[in-house]
């Protein structure tokens, strides 16, 4: 290798690469890119301002729509999050969009958060999903509607990278034009579902749970807990926040499936009567998943994932229902979103937008660079005794931590310079709702930020410590950590005016 270094040919092949992508940008017609402002056009932005007079008390409202297709059998539907051409053959449980309509009756303005059983979605598609509820007009004085996935690895593929193979569109059309129109009718359903009542919050740590699969070893073991109690002695709704890819039932899979987040909910819905529960995923970059996920991705040991797949979301529904922290929010939520411009160096994602298999918002700049045009959002709920820091995409938790790898481990030999998420509110207690808006992939610090030499985001890259740094080849580019940090710390210094 070295020799070959000296002769210069990784750089040459370097070179050919970014020829081969100055000239597919050149020839990528002008529907491809897009502006902010167009791109933004239904994305609420929020308070400008923060405020902290409570209102008359909190009034919330819960709906789902099954996404799952009828016809699973019968048409073609990728798996998504593992390998491409893996259609799925059956239905072990389905797939949901889940929205919670929050107001806090100050006159201000409602919130919606909604949860979709997927691996990802890109802002484009969360964009129609906002048209289609603003021009319905069904939900007046609405200030802010944010979607998120939940990450699982066992839906229908709605990004498009799982197809037949990696160059065609997993998405179907069908498909998609159906979610879209059932997570705009689950947000107005749960707008019209509203009840009056209080908001709780809890804490709890699930031990054990987790495993990090890269260096530093970092990650939130907090499960939070938002709770919705009605007046009138209905069902409670809870918005359960916690970091772990939900990929449980594995690689081998060929069944529809929300994953474990679809086993928490069963459980907490049989053991309270009826409660509402919402999974929303954290910082899971790192990547942060099941504690047993070497023994679900071993193929030499009979593993039963089902089991665990199942266990998993009942030890953490078990842990949701024994919180014991609870404390009473004051009818107060503030929210501001910020449109953001994110550098994509990574040649694989911008062919497979060239070739129609993503279908982000893209914007060209002067100098032939393409950017992602995403967001960032942050939210309060109560007198400041919650901070949700809403990020589109996988954060590694460093990010909001501040617990980074050393100059001396880290891939590029240089120390960490963010001011952390952590570092940005003052907040009670904060947590990252990750993959929410928009699906940037991994969100990696630049320190440790290191790509194949030859064929970077093709190839998986290997430091000096020959530690795998396969996440880089599912992100945008080294810049996305520092500029969604530097957005969102910009966004909350303006909301606190």
């Amino acid at each position: 290798m070295e020799f070959l270094r000296l002769l210069g040919l990784p750089q040459f092949v370097q070179k050919i690469i970014a020829a081969l992508l100055s000239f597919i940008i050149g020839i990528m017609p002008a529907s491809t890119f897009t502006t902010q402002e167009d791109a933004s056009e239904y994305m609420l932005t929020g308070d400008e301002v923060f405020a902290y007079d409570a209102g008359d008390g909190w009034t919330v409202g819960f709906a789902q729509e099954v996404l799952t297709p009828e016809d699973v059998t019968a048409d073609t539907y990728y798996i998504a999050g593992y390998n491409t051409n893996n259609p799925a053959l059956d239905v072990l449980d389905d797939m949901y969009a889940k929205a919670v309509y929050i107001d806090d009756n100050t006159g201000r303005g409602g919130v919606v958060v909604c949860a979709l059983d997927c691996v990802g979605i890109s802002r484009a598609d969360i964009n129609d999903i906002r048209q289609a509820v603003i021009e319905s007009g069904k939900i007046p004085n609405l200030k802010s509607i944010n979607i998120c996935a939940t990450h699982t690895h066992s839906a229908v593929d709605t990004q498009g990278l799982w197809g037949s193979a990696f160059y065609s569109d997993g998405k179907n059309d069908g498909f998609m034009k159906s979610l879209k129109e059932k997570t705009a009718e689950a947000i107005i359903n749960a707008y019209e579902a509203r009840e009056n009542g209080k908001l709780y919050f809890g804490t709890a740590e699930a031990e054990g749970m987790q495993a990090d699969t890269r260096t530093p070893i970092d990650y939130d073991s907090t499960v939070t807990s938002i709770r919705f109690e009605p007046s009138d002695g209905g069902n409670d709704t809870y918005i359960v926040n916690f970091a772990s890819h939900a990929e449980m039932l594995g690689a081998k899979t060929t069944v529809i499936s929300a994953d474990f987040p679809a086993y928490m909910s069963k459980k907490i819905n049989e053991q309270t009567g009826g409660a509402n529960v919402v999974f929303v995923q954290g910082a899971v970059g790192g990547l942060i998943t099941g504690d047993k996920i070497n023994e679900i991705l071993d193929k030499t040991i009979d593993f039963d994932c089902l089991a665990y797949t199942i266990e998993y979301g009942e030890k953490l529904a078990d842990i949701v229902l024994g919180i014991t922290n609870e404390t009473e929010l004051a009818p107060v939520i503030n929210v501001k979103s910020q449109t953001v411009s994110v550098a994509c160096d990574n040649t694989a994602l911008i062919l497979a937008r060239f070739i129609g298999v993503l279908n982000n918002d893209v914007l060209l700049d002067d100098n032939g660079k393409v950017y992602i045009i995403s967001e960032v959002s942050y939210m309060q709920l109560g007198d400041k005794q919650i901070g949700v820091y809403m990020i589109p995409g996988e954060l590694y938790p460093e990010l909001e931590s501040g617990n980074f790898l050393s100059a001396q481990d880290a891939a590029n030999g240089t120390d960490a310079d963010y001011t952390v998420l952590s570092e940005m509110s003052d907040c009670g207690h904060n947590f990252v709702l990750g993959l929410c808006n928009d699906e940037l992939g991994y969100i990696i610090p630049d320190n440790d930020f290191m790509l194949h030499e030859w064929l970077p985001y093709f190839n998986i890259g290997y430091d000096d410590a020959d530690r795998k740094h396969y996440e880089e080849t599912n992100s945008t580019g080294p810049e996305t950590a520092r500029t969604l940090l530097e957005t969102m710390e910009m966004l909350i210094e303006s909301a606190e005016q």
